[in-house]
């Protein structure tokens, strides 16, 4: 393969109104420039992607074959892998292993779980009064804008496209401006899969303008969106216009709850992976750290010292685990944070600091707050970044309250050997995924999504048919 920069639009490369330039965090070189949607490119796109959807070669398509076509890119995928992992981690800063030992696998394993629903999109039989026969059919919703985040570029486009694909529609992607190139790595594979041109549309751009004009365009008929909590105000408020279906996947500040009978070794391990995998850009980071009191300091000795051993080093090197930030603003965005902590008086353990690979790159090291309040702006506010705050707690009650004194309610973790305690806890707080004695475990077939202003709606698993499908009821008279 080779790089793509052009937009996808009907099955073929075209040009766009603009165009900005893709940045390698960890060198700050450009990769390359990509052509932008304007509002002309969004109008052909959502042209084109209608007249997919209504062609019969696509909305009579037997299931099985959708099935199949899902099955033939995950195929595509995986044989492609090495090269599209590369390129995600040049284009996002991310370390190789995550791209090509995580990111990647999980895309194919989410296009393969879901080719298996393309021909199980049942309905239901009514049992109502009188001679009729009442059923339910579950149809495609159409059209279908994606606007994805640059954290996990391609891994979040599967989680929207492969369930609106096998459910039967057509599919604008919009991948964050910083990370678009694997985004249209997938558009080639598609076509190479044998989706019919116009069904896979990929169009980079700019959010104020690629993402307003999708959600904003009446020919859409839903936006699956997942980034900040901020922009996701945004795309509500807009997509109101059209009364368009919306789902968000949003913000965190997850709590991760150490208890003092857990086993400390494991908890310092499931607290180092929850904050510092993907540089802490994770919308479910652990980035507020609960531990009870009276085994704070023992255990905040071995997280710092872990802490101490994230150190950064290039992204495509197969051991570094501590890549860079995205881009420049966000790594000004992550240090000004870093800033506020030491100014409002929490205690840096570990980190803090800015750091580069060869004098180049947007590196931060793995940062450790203690004694964090939480009044405190890095208790309350989403970093996306590799810092981790640090509060103590007396008992359970306490725990819960303070984990739950947040806008949001994305995940939750807990650490303890007690069974009882672990359950109580997470029945208690609030969040769309809990994970007991581990953390940032993720599978095609299970669930996904928030609380609160963490979002609407729920991406994998049985759970996102519906996000992308809607009910026809049919009566059929029998007399």
């Amino acid at each position: 393969m080779e790089l793509r920069t052009r937009l996808l639009i009907g099955g073929e490369w075209v040009e766009g109104s603009d165009r900005f330039p893709t940045v390698n965090p960890a060198t700050e070189e450009v990769i390359a420039e990509v052509e932008e949607a304007g509002t002309a490119e969004v109008d052909a796109a959502v042209r084109s992607a209608r007249e997919a959807f209504e062609d019969p070669a696509w909305r009579d398509m037997d299931p099985h074959r959708r099935s199949k076509l899902l099955w033939r890119l995950a195929d595509l995928v995986q044989e492609n892998l090495e090269f599209i992992a590369e390129t995600e981690t040049r284009d996002n800063g991310k370390p190789a292993f995550e791209s090509a030992k995580v990111d990647l696998p999980f895309v194919v394993a989410n296009f393969r779980y879901f080719a298996g629903w393309a021909d199980k999109l049942s309905g239901d039989v009514i049992p109502v009064s009188g001679p009729f026969l009442n059923y339910t059919l579950r149809e495609p919703l159409g059209v279908i804008g994606a606007i994805v985040p640059w954290n996990f570029p391609l891994n979040i486009a599967s989680w929207k496209l492969a369930p609106a694909l096998a459910c039967g529609n057509a599919v604008i992607l919009k991948p964050a401006e910083e990370t678009s190139l694997t985004a249209l790595l997938l558009g080639e594979l598609a076509l190479e899969a044998g989706f019919p041109p116009g069904i896979v549309n990929v169009i980079p751009g700019r959010g104020p303008i690629t993402g307003q004009a999708m959600v904003e365009h009446p020919g859409i008929d839903k936006i699956a969106f997942t980034g900040s909590t901020e922009t996701g105000r945004i795309v509500m408020r807009s997509a109101a216009e059209s009364l368009k279906k919306v789902s968000l996947e949003l913000g965190g500040k997850s709590p991760n709850v150490v208890f003092a009978d857990a086993d400390l070794a494991a908890a310092a391990r499931g607290v180092t992976t929850g904050i510092f995998y993907g540089k802490g850009e994770v919308c479910a980071a652990g980035s507020r750290l609960f531990v009870e009191a009276s085994i704070k300091d023992e255990f905040m000795d071995v997280l710092v010292a872990r802490a101490a051993g994230m150190t950064v080093g290039d992204p495509t090197h197969p051991k570094t685990r501590l890549g860079a930030i995205v881009s420049k603003a966000q790594h000004e965005r992550v240090l000004s944070y870093i800033e506020s902590g030491i100014s409002e008086g929490a205690v840096l353990r570990a980190g803090g600091k800015p750091a580069s690979v060869d004098g180049r790159g947007f590196f931060i090291e793995a940062t450790v707050f203690d004694d964090v309040k939480p009044d405190m702006k890095i208790a309350r506010e989403e970093i996306f970044g590799p810092v981790l705050a640090t509060l103590a707690f007396s008992d359970l009650d306490d725990a819960i309250d303070q984990a739950n004194e947040t806008i949001y309610g994305l995940a939750a973790g807990v650490w303890t050997r007690d069974v009882g305690k672990a359950h109580r806890d997470g029945r208690r707080e609030n969040a769309g995924t809990g994970w007991v004695n581990t953390y940032n475990r993720y599978e095609p077939g299970s669930p996904f999504g928030g609380w609160k202003q963490a979002g609407c709606g729920r991406d994998l698993g049985e759970r996102a048919r519906e996000e992308y499908t809607q009910t026809k009821s049919v009566w059929v008279a029998l007399d």
